[in-house]
Formats: C-alpha cells, structure tokens, sequence
C-alpha cells in the first residue's frame, strides 16, 4: 500500500534521465539541493552505473548531490512508474522533471499522477509520437501519411510526389531520417527500419529550419525565443543539426508567425507547465511543423539561451515543476553552437587554439557557461567534444554521429555567419586512420 502523506517523509524533486544529458544539465540538480530538495534521478541500463557512481563520488561533481538513483528496464510508463514507488513512499516528491527525450511520456504522466505541474499526459504522450502530431495538427504539417510495420513489403510507391522525407515516428536526433527522391530508394528505405516500427512519409518541405523554445506556466506562455538550426541536407539525404544560433536572425514579421504558430501547437496538444521545443520549417512564408516537444531543447540550446540573456535556464525550470512564479529576459546577445566537421578515422585527439577542449562525453562533465556583457566583443567560449577517445568517426549522417563543436557570442547586431567559420578554423580534429577503409569501416 502507498504511504499516507507525512511531515517525516523528506521533500524531493524527480528527475528523469540517463546520464549522457543529465551530466549536460546538471545544474538542475544543483537547483533542486539549493531549494532543500533531495534529487532523486530515474535511469535506465543506457547509463553504465559505474560512470554515474564515479560522478555521485566526487564531491566536486554536480551530480555528487543526488540522494537516491533507480534504474528502470525501459524508460516506458508501464517500466518507470512500479519502479519509482519505493521513491513516492519515501519522500514526499515536489516536483518532477524529464531530462532528454527518452523520459518525456513517464515524467509527463507521473507528474499528472501526482498532480505536479507538468506538460500533461496527452501533450507528453504526443511528444513521443509523431504520428500522434501529425494527427491533432494536420492543418499546421506537410503533407504525409504512414506506412505500417505490415505494409512495407508491399507498399507502392506510384502514388507517391517526391521528394519526400521518411522518418521512424518514435525516433530522435535526427536517426532514421531520410530524403528520398524516387520510388526504387523508398522502397530500399522502408526495409531498413526496425521490425515494429511505424514509419512516416512526407512532402518535403523547403525552407530554413527553426525551434521556438518556451517556458510556460498553467497554459500561458511567459517567454518565447527562436533558435536557427543549419543542417547537412544540402550535401546528402540526411537532415543533421550541424548548427544553432540563439536568438534566430529574423525580421519582426516571420518571428510573430513562428511565435503565433507555437502558440497554436501548444495550446492544440494541451501543453500546462514547463519547457517545450516546437521546431518548424519557414516555407515561403508559413510556418509548417516538423516537431513538437514537450522538454528542454537538445544540443548546447540551453547554453546558447543563457549566453544570449545572461541568465541560465535551470532556476526556471525548477521553478516552473513546482509551481512558483518565474520570469526570463530578453536576449542582449546572440550565441550559437556550431559543429565541426571531422576527418575519417578514429578520433585521436581534438586541438583549439582558442577557448578549452572539454571532453564531455568521456568526462561526464560540461563546463558551466560564463555570459558576457552585452557590448563585449565577439568570442568563443568552449569545445564541446561529444564523442569518446578513440570513436570511429565517419559520415555525420545524425546526431549522433558528431565528434563535436564549439560556442561563440557576439553583440546582437554583428554580422553572424562569418563568424562561425573563424571560430571553427580554431579547432582540429585529429584521426589516426590505420585500419580504416576508404567507406570509413574498420578492417
């Protein structure tokens, strides 16, 4: 049986996540201890407990202020919600937060069971599922429709106007995503997917990309900014984020459409309480939806926000779960995360010649940003590399294929896109390439 509620039960906060974003947000569970709240961290088997147990041991680590972590077989409500209840019967938990994609549907869920501010379950559960989005949102996406796990063997693609984009509906980070230009490669897509997979195929859709970040509270969105995204379509069939820029450079007019447009989609899927990334494609003039999500956005995103207004996003989102009122400002700067481009071969090392290397995927460790003021000059503030000592790195066909990438900021009238190519000109990846066939494989 549940506990009754008690003064003797500790109050805590429920975060959610595995430990490759976790380790990039850390600083919530900072916010949480800061609030005299026990952090209590939800995992599955894709972090390796020693890696987190080394991080909870030293004292220097953010993440040394976790008080209890459970791991869960799958990040599902039928595997996270049996698993936390030790947690609910020992602590009185005040607020919950998903951190990443993986958690999004359980954390919005437990919170509603608990009657936490939160996303809500329906927008939480749309978050996870694409075909979900396109359903409730048919008037604001491109045109589509879905192939099932049974009709793939027989699909025809006559009917089909190409170019068109297949993508996995339960996927992230750009995997399984693909531009298709004629029926013989759709069909050769459709047999790459996993067994169970729905699969999604819709008209391409031109035009630069953006997300619009929120914070909302009981329904009303408090602040909105746009962020640009660049990717690598031009140079292949994949669609990997190889750049944002926070605030967008935009004119008033498209920024109202993307702000109206995201209001339309929040207010559609029910989003309450909390964080939310809503990503668009500007084309000719409208606004048309690739995404919406119901977190924190991906990337640095989050960093580029606080180098841009000078003040992190972490004490709001805390705030937004339990309740309290809060208030982010306006952008004084202009910040962007640009991804290198890599040599093939295993990653040796990587060189800069301007701001520090972090090594944040072996280390479990990302550097806390340091905002500028508004007038200070144009400069780079660190090297993000997102891949281990020794990773084969070849073709960056999605996200996770990154070695890594460096953020700058700048005054916002400064001109932007030569910037990014002299601050990428500082940094060197470094690849040994013995072993390794032309294809980038490993002999």
């Amino acid at each position: 049986m549940q506990a009754d509620p008690t003064p003797s039960r500790p109050p805590a906060f429920l975060f959610m996540g595995d430990l490759v974003i976790v380790a990039r947000q850390a600083r919530l569970i900072s916010e949480a201890r800061r609030r005299g709240l026990a952090p209590l961290l939800v995992v599955t088997p894709h972090t390796r407990p020693e890696r987190l147990a080394a991080c909870q041991g030293d004292p220097r680590h953010p993440l040394s202020a976790l008080a209890e972590v459970v791991s869960v077989p799958d990040a599902t409500t039928d595997h996270v919600l049996p698993g936390i209840q030790p947690l609910l019967q020992r602590y009185d938990v005040r607020g919950v937060i998903c951190i990443g994609d993986f958690f999004v549907e359980p954390a919005g869920i437990t919170a509603h069971c608990l009657g936490l501010p939160g996303p809500g379950a329906g927008a939480s559960r749309m978050a996870r599922n694409k075909v979900l989005q396109r359903t409730a949102l048919p008037d604001l996406s491109p045109a589509w429709q879905v192939v099932t796990p049974e009709q793939r063997d027989t699909f025809d693609p006559g009917p089909v106007t190409f170019p068109v984009v297949v993508k996995p509906a339960g996927r992230f980070s750009s995997l399984g995503v693909h531009r298709v230009d004629d029926g013989d490669r759709l069909k050769s897509v459709l047999r790459e997917y996993e067994p169970g997979e729905l699969v999604l195929i819709e008209q391409l859709v031109e035009g630069p990309e953006f997300s619009v970040e929120s914070l909302v509270q009981r329904g009303e969105i408090l602040w909105q900014g746009v962020t640009a995204k660049r990717t690598n379509e031009r140079l292949g069939s994949s669609f990997t984020e190889m750049g944002h820029t926070s605030p967008a450079v935009l004119s008033d007019a498209d920024e109202k459409l993307l702000h109206q447009a995201n209001a339309e989609v929040l207010g559609r899927i029910g989003f309450a309480d909390g964080i939310s990334h809503v990503e668009f494609r500007l084309s000719a003039g409208v606004p048309v939806l690739m995404e919406a999500a119901t977190r924190l956005p991906g990337g640095a995103i989050t960093f580029l926000w606080e180098l841009a207004t000078g003040e992190p996003l972490e004490p709001v989102m805390v705030d937004l779960a339990l309740g309290r009122a809060v208030r982010y400002p306006r952008p004084r700067r202009r910040a962007t995360q640009a991804y290198f481009d890599h040599p093939t071969g295993r990653l040796r090392d990587v060189v800069s010649t301007g701001p520090e290397v972090h090594w944040v995927e072996r280390d479990d460790r990302w550097p806390v940003p340091r905002p500028v003021p508004a007038d200070a000059p144009a400069g780079a503030r660190s090297v993000l590399v997102t891949q281990q000592p020794h990773a084969l790195l070849g073709p960056q066909i999605d996200g996770e294929q990154r070695s890594g990438s460096i953020l700058f900021d700048a005054p916002l009238d400064e001109p932007h896109e030569a910037l990014a190519d002299r601050f990428l000109a500082e940094v060197t990846v470094v690849v040994d390439t013995d072993g390794i066939r032309r294809d980038g494989s490993s002999s």
